[in-house]
């Protein structure tokens, strides 16, 4: 009875006769030439990068390539290691970035033509010679507009639209690195603008660029969500850059974080091309931050032009009201004047007809009725003067209460924006400690799980290493256990074999041959 060795998938066996085994050296060698004799010609393969790495000293380049199951973006199918050499790599590379805009990075899915290599030393791997970067992309116009469908189904595409922007957003959550040279130019002109204008800056530090910048600017929309009641907007910027670069800006789990975003979402990438998808969700996308800058100082520009409108309104209006009551007293003053003239005429015409009348009377009666004349005349003119005095005071004091109101409303609105902006300073500070201080907790208790389950498996993985050594070929002939072959094959069965056949029996040390002169059925009696 022989002992043999499977894979899970499928038996390896070999068909040369020999008196020793192979070195790993004649094995690899052998299996190097199956490959070439089998597949000797160049083959279109799509496959992913997952690592791409260029040897500074060689110059040449080296691919991971993986497939993954449909649907699905970490189940792997088959896996391979790819090499462009130094004297086809400059001349591929520059094809290819220059018809894509991507360098060759990990997450880019590729066509290209390569043949398959087996070395002795280094193993299996593919020896690319050409990649056509029209298949990169229009994969990636694919993923482009999947993930556009994707947010317009689930209804995200225009959701931050409806965020109502403040008339002065000047309270103002900033996503950016701190280094980032469009973060210092935003800065430098908020600060620096013309008007004055004064913008509370608070910096949430992300990565923007990279393979962990969509995570960062995740987690630090996720900050600026717990604190915002204390912010008017939040913006989104970084200094330009590659096409690769700002690819993260085109991932669904960042334009979805940012499409629901409770304030609205200000972005200036510094893009140059079209936009991304993270520009389609925003409230307000603007090419630059420098742009997104402008559009604030803007923003209080107008909003101040419209306040000076409606105050110069206000100083027209009660300068007409002013006008209208001058007018008024004017007029009044007028019919007073015209009113006495009047009766003075009919007292001075009674008095004469008096006089005709009673001419006979004394010439006392005249003098009083003269006197009690002037009198009246006297007392009518103080009366008109006094009544001009009192309309002119009530109009002097109109104005001034209404300017008195006017100031301390204005007043009153900037104390209680100065007690709100307080108050949230406050609350913004004290909510940060406290998610300080859970972060802590929770990153020692994940440490420490850590390490537990490291020790688990790595004992997991030195009882695995045992049992595969316990079924080691060599092993079973150690233990005096033999292989029995007959014309090359494994003998499994009496099927195999028939009188005058030739036995090669490999022993630990050597092999026996035999001839077979007599077969025999098992007997279950025997």
């Amino acid at each position: 009875m022989g002992t043999f060795f499977q894979s899970s998938s499928e038996e390896i066996s070999f068909t040369i006769n020999t008196n020793r085994p192979f070195t790993l050296y004649e094995f690899n060698r052998r299996l190097r030439e199956e490959i070439e004799n089998a597949l000797p010609h160049r083959y279109w393969i799509i496959a992913e990068i997952s690592e791409a790495r260029v040897h500074h000293q060689s110059g040449h380049c080296y691919l991971t390539l993986t497939d993954k199951e449909p649907g699905s973006k970490s189940t792997l199918t088959a896996q391979a290691r790819g090499t462009i050499w130094k004297r086809q790599y400059q001349e591929i590379a520059q094809a290819f970035e220059s018809q894509t805009g991507h360098p060759l990075r990990a997450g880019l899915k590729i066509l290209f033509n390569a043949s398959p290599r087996f070395h002795e030393l280094y193993g299996f791997s593919l020896d690319i010679h050409d990649i056509d970067p029209t298949y990169t992309l229009g994969d990636l116009a694919r993923q482009r507009q999947e993930t556009i469908t994707r947010l317009e189904k689930e209804g995200l595409l225009k959701l931050n639209q409806k965020q109502a922007l403040p008339e002065v957003p000047q309270r103002l959550a900033i996503i950016s690195s701190p280094t980032a040279a469009g973060y210092q130019d935003f800065v430098a002109q908020l600060r620096n603008n013309p008007f004055g204008y004064d913008f509370q800056l608070t910096l949430f530090e992300a990565s923007v660029q990279g393979i962990e910048a969509v995570s960062s600017i995740k987690a630090a929309l996720s900050r600026v969500t717990l604190q915002r009641q204390a912010f008017d907007a939040v913006v989104i910027i970084r200094g330009g850059g590659s096409q690769t670069d700002l690819m993260c800006f085109d991932h669904y789990e960042l334009a979805s974080a940012v499409a629901q975003m409770p304030l609205p979402v200000l972005t200036g990438i510094g893009h140059e091309r079209d936009e991304s998808i993270t520009d389609l969700v925003a409230h307000t996308p603007l090419k630059t931050p420098t742009a997104v800058a402008a559009f604030l100082i803007d923003r209080l520009n107008e909003f101040e032009a419209g306040m000076e409108e409606v105050f110069l309104q206000i100083r027209d209006a009660a300068s007409a009201l002013a006008v209208a009551a001058e007018r008024r007293v004017a007029l009044l003053a007028a019919q007073v004047q015209q009113g006495t003239n009047q009766y003075l005429h009919r007292r001075q015409f009674q008095l004469e007809c008096q006089t005709r009348t009673l001419s006979d009377k004394p010439q006392k009666f005249l003098t009083e009725e003269q006197r009690h004349v002037m009198c009246e005349e006297i007392r009518l003119t103080h009366a008109v003067e006094q009544l001009l005095r009192v309309k002119e005071t009530k109009q002097q004091n109109y104005l001034l209460h209404l300017e008195t109101n006017t100031l301390k409303k204005l007043e009153t609105g900037q104390r209680k924006v100065t007690h709100v902006e307080h108050c949230l300073q406050l609350s913004a500070k004290q909510r940060l400690q406290n998610a300080q201080m859970h972060f802590q907790k929770n990153q020692q208790r994940l440490l420490y799980g850590a390490k537990d389950q490291l020790k688990i498996k790595g004992h997991q993985l030195q009882l695995m290493e045992m049992d595969f050594k316990s079924h080691d070929p060599e092993i079973m002939l150690m233990r005096g256990y033999t292989l029995t072959y007959v014309n090359g094959k494994l003998l499994r069965s009496l099927d195999q074999v028939t009188s005058g056949d030739l036995l090669q029996t490999r022993l630990l040390a050597g092999s026996v041959i035999s001839k077979v002169t007599k077969t025999k059925e098992p007997d279950l009696f025997d």
